[in-house]
């Protein structure tokens, strides 16, 4: 049954991109604050997804269309519409539509070996693409907004050293300060290694291929014999390879640590990959500020939902846990000194 408040998205897709659906159900997993996701059935009893997105750019479905293209695995290509769009404006959002190419998310496993290895060997197909000019003037640089992140991460720090702000009435905010001031140290050390390496790698010389940006295991699909389907492509950059092998040499999600086994077989399908260490932990550093300050500020936030502020906070305490993004990346910048 379709609610009232989706007939409206219904009938935009049917009139823009002929499809007729019979049922749209919301899905409400995912981090996107900006972004509507259905899974819809036609009348033929095929599946879709179904997204409003209100950030960023149509550049990930641009990204797909191309993959698609060049018959990279793993890639659901957007459909077009009518006159060959691969959204429209509704509302103020982008309205798209992709095949539903699975129910089964990497993250509610289980991955056997075989998902291992071909998650692998999507993230090298994608990097071994041609990068066309239409997605070189479209997709940003990965970790360019990294003096903005920065920026937020000191501004968040300050927040919460202000004593005004740790109610006693409010025991989420006062947790939060006292993650932030058992942190400090740690954080100090990610900002300034940040903005020293990035002075570094303006001066080394790389490959720059099409990443996804986000490859964790929630933007993962699994299918039968060890097929994988990589989703969600908002986040696609020009990068070198480490901005995507980070996820898989490091798994960067606290709750879904990789472990020893798993590295080696994602990596065996990705093959050859000549990692470059300071790179590595540079972006291993900057996702940690971003994502510490960026759940940190939806924790805060008077507005949310309390399920949904406490859903940030547990995140918050897995980026500082010993298997946390925070950790990870303070111990990458940690061996980088070793070696040097």
């Amino acid at each position: 049954m379709i609610e009232d408040v989706s007939r409206r998205v219904v009938n935009r897709v049917r009139v823009e991109f002929g499809l007729n659906l019979s049922t749209m159900d919301r899905v409400t997993h995912g981090a996107d604050e900006h972004a509507r996701l259905w899974l819809a059935q036609d009348t033929d009893g095929a599946r879709y997804a179904v997204k409003l997105s209100g950030g960023g750019t149509a550049a990930g479905l641009v990204v797909t269309a191309y993959l698609a293209g060049q018959r990279v695995p793993g890639i659901a290509a957007p459909l077009r519409t009518h006159d060959g769009r691969l959204c429209v404006d509704h509302d103020g959002h982008r309205l798209s539509v992709v095949p539903w190419v699975s129910d089964q998310r990497a993250l509610d496993g289980p991955m056997t070996d075989a998902h291992w290895r071909a998650y692998g060997e999507v993230l090298a197909a994608v990097h071994a693409v041609p990068v066309a000019e239409e997605l070189r003037r479209m997709l940003p640089t990965g970790g360019a907004a990294y003096p903005s992140i920065v920026a937020t991460t000191r501004a968040m720090a300050e927040r919460l050293r202000d004593p005004a702000l740790v109610d006693p009435t409010g025991p989420l905010v006062a947790e939060l300060a006292a993650v932030w001031s058992a942190e400090a140290g740690r954080v100090s050390t990610l900002i300034r290694e940040v903005e020293r390496l990035a002075v570094d790698q303006r001066d080394r010389t790389g490959p720059v291929v099409v990443c996804h940006g986000d490859p964790h295991l929630g933007n993962l699909l699994l299918g039968a014999d060890g097929q994988v389907w990589l989703i969600d492509w908002d986040d696609a950059v020009l990068a070198p390879p480490e901005c995507d092998l980070m996820f898989v040499v490091g798994g960067v999600l606290a709750f879904a640590p990789i472990t020893a086994g798993q590295q080696r077989a994602a990596l065996a399908g990705y093959g050859p990959a000549d990692l470059d260490p300071a790179r590595l932990a540079w972006f291993l550093a900057v996702r940690a500020l971003d994502d510490l300050s960026d759940w940190t500020r939806q924790a805060l936030d008077p507005d949310a939902e309390p399920a949904d502020r406490g859903r940030a906070a547990r995140i918050v305490r897995g980026l500082v846990s010993p298997v946390g993004l925070v950790t990870l990346a303070d111990a990458a910048l940690r061996d980088l000194d070793r070696r040097h």
